[in-house]
């Protein structure tokens, strides 16, 4: 599903990726983890293509990343990869639909399909009564929950998560943690989650060990 070969990232006399090489199955669900610092976030973004690598190759579900741009970069990355971020990323002056509709529109899908997949999204996330609630109305697990339901409504093959836990209580934690293997079991999702909870690393597949740069 995912290969990267000899990956490597730097900002000014900076090197933050040395080098990363690896595979990433269809359907697994790989932790990365490590020292602040070792390039977790900065590979993760660069899988995603929020970021561009300076050497190297990436390819998703057969399609080699770095031969798109503009346009055509923008659209493989709202179809095929879903995000969720440790401070959820939600527009404040949307409520909750509209939040998780937002990337279905963006992909020109059908109004109604894209409000009807949400609110079942958003069911299913056990949001019931809270689709007209703002993210500044909604608790902090609730908001990961929509950031989870918004990285899910244009069916992506991979799902990249950046600390999706470290702004929660233990037990929205927990909640979130057993979610993501939900997501794998359930909708047979690709998971690439960095984190520094060991709980969560733990429950994955594989754990990716980073330091300095480099897989260890």
């Amino acid at each position: 599903m995912i290969s990267a070969s000899e990956i490597t990232k730097s900002f000014g006399d900076l090197q933050v990726l040395k080098g990363i090489s690896l595979e990433i199955a269809s359907g697994e669900v790989v932790s990365i983890v490590g020292a602040s610092g070792a390039g977790k976030t900065t590979l993760l973004q660069i899988l995603g293509t929020l970021s561009k690598q300076d050497a190297g190759n990436i390819t998703i579900n057969g399609i080699q990343t770095n031969q798109l741009n503009g346009s055509k970069l923008a659209r493989f990355r709202n179809l095929h990869i879903g995000f969720v971020f440790q401070f959820h990323q939600l527009l404040p002056e949307f409520n909750a639909h509209e939040n998780v509709c937002i990337p279905g529109f963006i992909a020109n899908r059908p109004r109604r399909e894209v409000e009807d997949r949400a609110k079942e999204l958003l069911d299913f996330l056990g949001l019931q009564g809270r689709f007209d609630h703002k993210p500044s109305e909604l608790s902090g697990g609730e908001q990961q929950r929509v950031a989870v339901a918004r990285a899910l409504i244009n069916d992506p093959e991979v799902i990249l998560a950046d600390e999706p836990s470290g702004n929660l209580d233990t037990k929205n934690k927990q909640e979130l943690h057993k979610l993501f293997m939900t997501l794998r079991d359930r909708f047979q999702k690709t998971l690439v989650i960095v984190t520094h909870d060991l709980s969560l690393a733990s429950m994955a597949d594989r754990i990716i060990t980073m330091k300095d740069g480099l897989i260890v």
